[in-house]
């Protein structure tokens, strides 16, 4: 069973680091597909919760979720096989398609190669958005949160929090809110 654990955990980084162009953003809802939906490996609360997580720490994103989620699933030895599969195909591009890219940088074909997928990124990014907005919803009501998602939007765009303060803070908050709830939800019974 573990020999299996570890060809599809290859084969899923792997298809993440080929079709996660433009980095960490793109990979997410390709990760989010591979764990969730595809393998069942995690479900949408724990990988909400792991990007979470991912997203406070410093580093890449996609690597970061490769390692936890390998380990998780099949050891350290998950861990280092899910990390080279995702890595593996941006090396290889490196190498292969820089060297040969730069020498065609200024071609329109290359130019339109690259606007081509903003717009696909985009969508991906909005769809997994959405994803988790309707999962908030659920969890807090649509009033508290689309009140933390304007908050939130207020206090990255306008006042330049960073937000992986924003998140350790609202991370903190549902620890100790949630335990101040509970204290008092037992001095009542």
């Amino acid at each position: 069973m573990r020999g299996k654990h570890h060809l599809s955990l290859f084969a899923a980084f792997f298809r993440v680091g080929i079709f996660g162009y433009g980095g960490g953003p793109s990979s997410i809802p390709l990760v989010h597909k591979e764990v969730v939906d595809h393998y069942g490996w995690f479900t949408e609360d724990e990988f909400g919760d792991l990007l979470a997580l991912g997203n406070t720490l410093p580093g890449p994103i996609a690597t970061k979720l490769a390692g936890y989620i390998g380990y998780k699933v099949a050891g350290l030895f998950g861990l280092l096989n899910a990390v080279v599969a995702t890595i593996f195909p941006s090396v290889v591009a490196m190498i292969a398609l820089l060297t040969t890219l730069s020498a065609y940088k200024d071609e329109p074909w290359v130019q339109g190669m690259t606007n081509a997928v903003i717009p696909v990124v985009g969508f991906m990014l909005a769809q997994l958005t959405w994803q988790f907005v309707k999962k908030s919803s659920e969890g807090l009501g649509w009033m508290r949160a689309l009140l933390l998602i304007g908050l939130s939007v207020v206090l990255m765009e306008v006042l330049h929090v960073h937000p992986g303060l924003l998140i350790g803070l609202l991370l903190l908050y549902a620890v100790f809110g949630r335990w101040g709830l509970q204290q008092k939800k037992g001095d009542t019974e």
